[in-house]
This record gives C-alpha cells, sequence and structure tokens, in this order.
C-alpha cells in the first residue's frame, strides 16, 4: 500500500520536518537516532542536518528509495531499513533520541513496541512521537478510521509509564501548522525521556 502512496515524484507529505520535532529536537545534543516509520525520510534528513546519525526505518522500499534521494539533496547521510515495525529489533541501549510520526499501529502491536523503544533508549535518551489522537475520528480530515489506531493521552501514559514524560498532551492543530487554511488535525505529542 505504502509503495503505491509514494510512487509519484512528489513527496506525499512534503520534505519540511515535523513541526513538533523540530520544536523538541533543538533540545538534545546530536547523536544516535531512530526514526520508526520514515516513510520519504524528512525527519529523519532533518536530523541529520543538526548532526544527528540517523537510522530511517520503514516498511516501504518506495519511500526509503527517496528518503535517500532527499538526504542527497540536502548533503546528508542516513542509513535506511527496509522493514515492519513488529519485526525490527531496535538494539537495546543504543539510541539517543527514537522518533515516531504518524505510525498507526494497533494497540496489540504499538504497546510492545513502545516496550521495545524504551528499551532501545540510552538513559538519557528521548522518545519524540505524534499521532492522531481519539477527536480525530469526529474530525475525519484523514488519518485511521478506527478506534483502536488512534492512541490516548490516557493510553500513552501507561504505555510509555517508565519514561518522564515531559510534554504529554492531545491538541487540535492545522495540518500545516502556519497555514491556518489547512484542515484541523487532533493529534497527541509525547515527549519522553528515559531515566
Amino acid at each position: 500500500m505504502w509503495d503505491e502512496r509514494y510512487a509519484s515524484d512528489d513527496y506525499r507529505f512534503g520534505t519540511r520536518p515535523n513541526k513538533f520535532l523540530v520544536d523538541c529536537a533543538s533540545q538534545f545534543k546530536p547523536g544516535r537516532a531512530l526514526s520508526l516509520g520514515e516513510g520519504e525520510g524528512r525527519n529523519a534528513v532533518y536530523l541529520a542536518g543538526l548532526g544527528f546519525e540517523v537510522t530511517a526505518v520503514d516498511q516501504s522500499t518506495v519511500g526509503l528509495a527517496k528518503a535517500r534521494l532527499l538526504a542527497e539533496k540536502n548533503g546528508v547521510r542516513i542509513t535506511t531499513v527496509t522493514a515492519d515495525l513488529n519485526d525490527y529489533i531496535i538494539q537495546p541501549a543504543a539510541w539517543d533520541l527514537i522518533i515516531d510520526f504518524f505510525c498507526h499501529m494497533p494497540s496489540a502491536e504499538r504497546a510492545p513496541l513502545h516496550q521495545r523503544i524504551i528499551a532501545g533508549l540510552k538513559p538519557g535518551g528521548a522518545y519524540i512521537y505524534e499521532v492522531f489522537a481519539p477527536a480525530q475520528l469526529e474530525l475525519a480530515t484523514g488519518g485511521p478510521s478506527t478506534r483502536d489506531l488512534v492512541v490516548s493521552l490516557d493510553e500513552a501514559r501507561v504505555e510509555l509509564a517508565s519514561l518522564d514524560l515531559r510534554l504529554a498532551r492531545e491538541v487540535v492543530r492545522h495540518r500545516e501548522e502556519d497555514d491556518p487554511a489547512t484542515p484541523l488535525l487532533a493529534v497527541l505529542q509525547i515527549m519522553g525521556i528515559k531515566e
């Protein structure tokens, strides 16, 4: 499915990084970063531009090919890995930063992934996460159409209980935050630190 969605020359979600990532990433010193469900590379390339050593994981070979092209155009290097997140082995205590943006999984898959993410962070490492929140189902401006694929703040607090959640909120924002003409989205935003 995602190979088909990424098949055009255009970048489906653009080439600018996610604003929540930009707001959070500047707080951390560059180190090893893992981007899960990276797609076409906009967030991985941004982190590489900040000096992070970035590994981008996605199930779409087409998306990752575009990610490598975007990295080359921006004069940075990223490592790409084609894998289903259910099968991808996150190296324990190896990552300074792990990010996951709009990679929606059923709760039975997401909760174990979150445990692997927590185990994969070094002490002091950060997890930055943004996905659709339950209110998105009412807005119906994109994203999943079933409740099990969106994440509430309460669910995130349970799944990420061993992290120090420095920022944890459900917000409604515009798709392009600097453009009020774009549709509204209901999202969950998390920034957690492993102590």
